[in-house]
């Protein structure tokens, strides 16, 4: 009974791993002008998920592998409905964003196989940067975690709102002072889904992250008053509990997110030290609202998509043009064929500029 469970677990994990790996590509190549060539590439793939997952679930596997069962079997129906929702979306009045919803299976995916990263090692490799998935230090480190390390969600499930999901990296080490990495999702979104889009890069490089969710449906980008106070307790809160270095401390988001940090980043107590809003709105009047002393040598950096459609790259050439003309140390990066959404290959430069 074993051998086959075993069996199943080799079958079932590397068809879940290629089905992220699917889902990620299509998650930051989606956009109106590419779509319909990007869910013909998708609908390409060779897959043999489905018949690995009625296997996993037609076999009678061992009470004690029923925990590996079930975060193999959620991840695998999570990937292969993203993907089948994703193939139809074209069908759907809005095809954007029904794509926008099939991808959500991602997350949930992602959640459900991680905490058998310390039990297989092509998950735990998985959730490594490229560079460093040889890398068999780090690897063994991070499979034998410290107590409280690791995935926890604050104020409820993840995602729900007001609360905020926390990564803190297995290999922790309470005297060195970890950086910190606050992340905001976009309009719609939540914490606990956008947590995945930098655990990858948390893991490897070794910073705490956080992923807050906003109160509503998005930031409160006109009264923020109502998040802005709930971000700066979820960071007091964090740093009470773990050693975050005060000098590393990046506040960063998507779209509504984006907004909502320079909104927050550029007042004069904000506790932040870098800046890094992506996709994101810019309106002249927050240069009008902003501490000039504040500015003066901020470090930020911008993201954006020359193809989105959302947010033209006008309005983030206005603000690198506004930022620098204020003082601010602005790095800017357009990229040719990003659309309006999340560059996870844009992560390490950025992280290479916050922590160089």
């Amino acid at each position: 009974m074993d051998d086959a469970a075993v069996e199943i677990i080799a079958r079932l994990t590397p068809e879940i791993l290629r089905a992220l790996h699917v889902l990620e590509f299509a998650s930051r190549h989606l956009a109106p002008a590419t779509f319909g060539r990007l869910i013909a590439t998708v609908a390409e793939r060779k897959s043999d998920l489905d018949g690995a997952l009625e296997a996993s679930r037609t076999l009678a596997w061992p009470e004690r592998l029923q925990p590996a069962r079930d975060c193999l079997e959620t991840a695998a129906s999570s990937t292969r409905d993203s993907i089948a929702a994703l193939l139809v979306a074209n069908e759907d009045p809005q095809p954007i964003i029904a794509a926008y919803r099939a991808l959500r299976g991602y997350a949930r995916a992602a959640e459900a196989i991680y905490p058998m990263a310390p039990h297989l090692k092509p998950v735990s490799k998985f959730f490594l940067e490229a560079s460093r998935r040889d890398d068999e230090a780090l690897l063994e480190q991070l499979d034998n975690p410290r107590p409280g390390t690791g995935v926890t969600h604050v104020g409820g499930p993840g995602g729900t709102r007001g609360g905020f999901s926390l990564y803190v990296p297995e290999n922790y080490e309470p005297t060195r002072p970890c950086p910190l990495v606050v992340a905001m999702h976009g309009g719609s979104g939540n914490g606990g889904a956008f947590l995945w889009s930098w655990l990858r890069e948390a893991r490897t490089r070794g910073f705490v992250l956080m992923a807050p969710t906003a109160r509503g449906s998005t930031w409160s980008l006109l009264e923020p008053q109502i998040d802005g106070p709930n971000i700066d307790n979820m960071v007091a809160d964090v740093a009470a509990r773990w050693n975050i270095d005060p000098e590393r401390k990046l506040l960063t988001g998507m779209s509504d997110g984006g907004t909502f940090a320079y909104v927050l980043g550029l007042r004069g107590d904000c506790q932040f030290t870098h800046l890094a809003p992506i996709a994101a709105a810019f309106h002249p009047l927050l240069i009008g609202m902003a501490d000039a002393d504040r500015l003066r040598d901020l470090p930020i950096y911008i993201v954006h998509g020359h193809e989105d459609w959302m947010f033209p790259p006008e309005l983030a050439r206005n603000a690198e043009r506004a930022l620098r003309k204020a003082g601010a140390n602005v790095t800017y990066r357009e990229v040719a064929d990003l659309s309006h959404t999340y560059p996870r290959d844009e992560n390490g430069g950025m992280l290479d500029w916050f922590l160089k």
